[in-house]
């Protein structure tokens, strides 16, 4: 069936090709094609920014009219010609590593947020999924994306006269998204099968797509399963653990069933979260099928090219399933390939009965990453359980600090005015470091901050008529519509999940301190905000609320404004338009914190907690940073900081932020935070996108991965589990003998006898470790080995030097070693003098 039957009219033959345009998401990013949809039906593309909805809804007269158009054919014929360019044009990838990752990327993800017409999403983690698909398009990496078609998605939000959030769950009629059925080569709907017990639920499978990559969604509302079934994929983290497996397991399994049916062999497999390490194991159940073998030969021959990616910042956080319900759902699934659920327990989490998501992840994977540096440590210290006696600093978490897709972001007026100095293409190659806007002058850039500024404040008004303000105001109409919104005003923002932990509430500790700085007649401050609290999030719910209550009082109502229902258009609405983005979390919880990157390209500026991202990119030039050069081992959980950050922030806003915006030059320009501005855009804009992030991921991980899993042959493999085997065996009998200190020129000498009970010299690696402490930093010294005992069969000595510490500072280990296993992710075998 051609895209055109897809649609429930007729096109006229001089504008088929707009069936193929509406599809393809390009048009959520692409300012060019706004222009196409608004004239076909202005009133409804803005209402919905869904160009399959518009294009399915006019009339088949309407059409025939705009056939006839002669100015409408050209936007058409410009926007067919432009979106022929960009599928053919050469990319990053085709330029620079053609044929390496050809098999494709298996990308799994329980949501995506591509687009507000696509509600997949709930928050950063999908925002994220979204936008590494998009820099993925731009780049042409072929990536293949995985997730779950929900009937409800995440929840709708308003609030009710009190300020009490309400939450609604309209269905999304997938007729109606951007999507359409993905049919085998007879025409008919594919369907895949995943066991559940008793029975096999039957899911369905749609197809969007997202420039030059796929998205495949898996979607169980088939009439054909049974009625209880037919909801697994009703909504978004339902709170229903048992759902949540079933879910988890439909993305998982099914996912990887699909890629099988439509022959897809990717190079590598990288799961966003533990929430799809299913399709790890049924990768591994794949290669038994082709190969033979057992799990565990399996497990080693996949595992190689398997790439997890963590944004946990808590051990909490990770999915856990009770023996129960694993071993109802997980048994026959498992049994029916020969394999066992003690095997999938002992991988996950040693075999305590409940299932760790993240532990399956982690132990069917050949790297993993952290999504920032700080998030690097904070992964180290919760994943250290899986690792015995390594110390977390050893832990082989990596990372890659996440990134935004800078076009998704952009305004209208940002856009011009990086297409002036950069040139268009720019966020479709490596942008370096500092594109050259030192050609835009300080007007340039307070001219384009101003049209933001009066764009989100017009912006704001109409959504206020949309929330009612008109009929639910609490002492001033005009306040509660926006009509006392300044274009000219300071406009601080923040928008993001409401939770304990981000402490958006920070800003209301010392509330009159707050007010003293929306009244200041002279340099005033206005703030918008939005978000959603989950729904069984009482605290949450608390602190939005307390948000809300301070907008009514009579001195504060107008100069605070709450936008309900927040989604990505309202996210890229206040990211175009605000002054500052603040972000307050908890340290160390932020693992990465990428909404405060969004404003980089529009000219916007941070003042942030020193985590995440932030405490990568902040310089004095560039933003404000609360409790700035923080080390990981000087965050803490300790509410007790709230005080001190709370001060912090009012401070920085009253003496830095309010003053620099407000103190013009003799050109009536703020130069001071104009410099600011420059330097944040020139310095952070390219640095914190999701092209180079993408980048990162392709020459970092998926080449060096593609390549080594593709040298775990089955012979390869049956061999590395033998080595790996042998270690494991002879591990238990290793022991020290003699410890030998001895100060020689200024330096402590070490030398140390050990047992190796028949393992090679080129099976282990003896080190001298000393942790930081007052005497230094922390020091971890090869050891040399220098003889064979001749009294002892495998037994060696072994020797270093090292600078001088107190007695008991310095202690050997000894570790497993091998050059073709990923160690000591795939054999965590450590032991310690004592």
């Amino acid at each position: 069936m051609t895209l055109a039957g897809y649609i429930n009219r007729t096109l006229p033959d001089d504008l088929a090709g707009l069936a193929t345009l509406a599809l393809d998401l390009r048009w959520s990013w692409h300012h060019g094609s706004d222009q196409l949809w608004r004239a076909i039906e202005p009133d409804l593309w803005d209402a919905t920014h869904n160009a399959w909805l518009v294009l399915n809804s006019v009339s088949v007269q309407h059409l025939q009219s705009l056939a006839g158009n002669r100015e409408f054919l050209a936007i058409y014929r410009r926007q067919i010609r432009q979106h022929r360019e960009f599928t053919e044009a050469a990319t990053w990838y085709s330029d620079t590593h053609a044929g390496e990752l050809d098999s494709g990327i298996a990308w799994f993800s329980m949501e995506f947020g591509v687009s507000e017409c696509l509600p997949l999403y709930s928050g950063g983690l999908g925002v994220l999924a979204g936008d590494f698909l998009k820099a993925a398009s731009d780049l042409g990496v072929p990536v293949i994306a995985i997730g779950l078609l929900y009937q409800q998605g995440y929840f709708r939000q308003a609030l009710d006269a009190n300020g009490e959030q309400l939450e609604f769950y309209p269905y999304n009629d997938p007729t109606m998204l951007p999507v359409v059925p993905l049919r085998d080569h007879e025409g008919l709907w594919l369907r895949i099968p995943v066991p559940f017990p008793g029975r096999t639920l039957r899911l369905r499978v749609w197809k969007g797509q997202v420039g030059r990559c796929e998205l495949l969604l898996l979607d169980a509302n088939d009439p054909m399963n049974e009625p209880g079934d037919r909801g697994v994929t009703s909504e978004l983290y339902s709170g229903d653990r048992e759902k949540r497996l079933q879910q988890e397991m439909v993305l998982g399994i099914g996912g990887w069933r699909l890629l099988e049916r439509l022959g897809r062999h990717p190079s590598v497999c990288h799961i966003n979260e533990g929430h799809p390490a299913f399709a790890l194991v049924e990768r591994a159940q794949a290669w038994q099928r082709l190969n033979g073998g057992d799990f565990e030969t399996a497990r080693i021959a996949t595992r190689a090219s398997n790439l997890f990616t963590t944004h946990t910042s808590v051990a909490a956080g990770f999915d856990h399933f009770p023996n129960t319900l694993t071993r109802l759902y997980l048994q026959p699934w498992l049994e029916s390939a020969g394999n066992s659920l003690e095997a999938l327990l002992s991988i996950a989490n040693g075999g305590q009965e409940d299932l760790n998501m993240a532990g399956l992840a982690l132990g069917m994977s050949g790297r993993f990453n952290a999504v920032s540096e700080i998030h690097q440590r904070v992964t180290q210290t919760i994943f250290q359980p899986w690792f015995g006696r390594w110390p977390a600093r050893d832990i082989p978490a990596e990372y890659v600090t996440n990134g935004v897709h800078t076009p998704s972001w952009d305004s209208p007026e940002a856009d011009q005015l990086w297409t002036a100095a950069c040139g268009k293409d720019r966020w479709r190659r490596p942008m370096p470091q500092s594109c050259p806007l030192a050609d835009t002058t300080d007007e340039a850039l307070w001219q384009m901050r101003r049209a933001q500024r009066r764009r989100l404040v017009d912006y704001l008004r109409k959504r206020l008529l949309a929330q009612h303000c008109e009929q639910d105001f609490y002492h001033n109409r005009d306040a509660a519509c926006g009509l006392m919104l300044d274009p000219e005003t300071l406009t601080l923002g923040f928008a993001r999940r409401f939770t304990a932990y981000k402490r958006l509430d920070l800003l209301l500790r010392e509330p009159e301190r707050l007010v003293a700085m929306l009244n200041n007649r002279d340099r005033p401050l206005q703030i918008v905000l939005a978000g959603k609290a989950h729904p069984k999030d009482e605290e949450g719910k608390a602190i939005l609320h307390r948000w809300k209550t301070f907008s009514m009082r009579a001195d504060v109502e107008g100069k605070v404004i709450f936008i309900e229902d927040y989604d990505l258009f309202v996210a890229s609405q206040l990211v175009q338009g605000v002054d500052v983005w603040l972000n307050n979390p908890r340290h160390p919880w932020e693992a990465c914190g990428t909404s405060g990157m969004k404003v980089l390209v529009n000219g916007g500026l941070n003042l942030s907690q020193y985590d995440g991202w932030w405490a990568e990119a902040w310089n004095e030039q560039v933003g404000w940073a609360i409790r700035p050069g923080a080390s990981f081992e000087q965050l803490s959980q300790d509410p007790g900081h709230d005080a001190s950050d709370a001060d912090s922030l009012y401070r920085l806003l009253e003496e830095q932020v309010i003053p620099d915006f407000y103190e013009l030059d003799e050109r009536g320009l703020p130069d001071r935070w104009l410099h600011r501005v420059r330097s944040s855009m020139d310095q952070l804009t390219a640095r914190y996108s999701a092209n180079r992030m993408v980048r990162e991921y392709v020459e970092q991980f998926y080449i060096p991965m593609a390549r080594a899993g593709a040298e775990r042959t089955p012979e390869q493999a049956a061999m590395l589990l033998q080595r790996q085997e042998n270690l494991y065996r002879h591990w238990p009998r290793l022991r020290f003998g003699r410890l030998v200190q001895v100060e020689e020129e200024g330096q402590q000498l070490f030398t140390l006898d050990v047992y190796l009970d028949g393992l090679g010299l080129d099976q282990v690696e003896v080190d001298m470790v000393a942790e930081a402490s007052d005497a230094g930093g922390r020091v971890v010294e090869p050891m040399q080995m220098i003889q064979a005992l001749a009294g002892s069969t495998d037994s060696y000595q072994f020797q270093c030097r090292v600078a001088p510490r107190p007695e008991g500072h310095y202690t050997p280990r000894i570790r497993a070693r091998d050059e073709q296993l990923n160690l000591p992710l795939e054999a965590p075998l450590i032991l310690w003098f004592r």
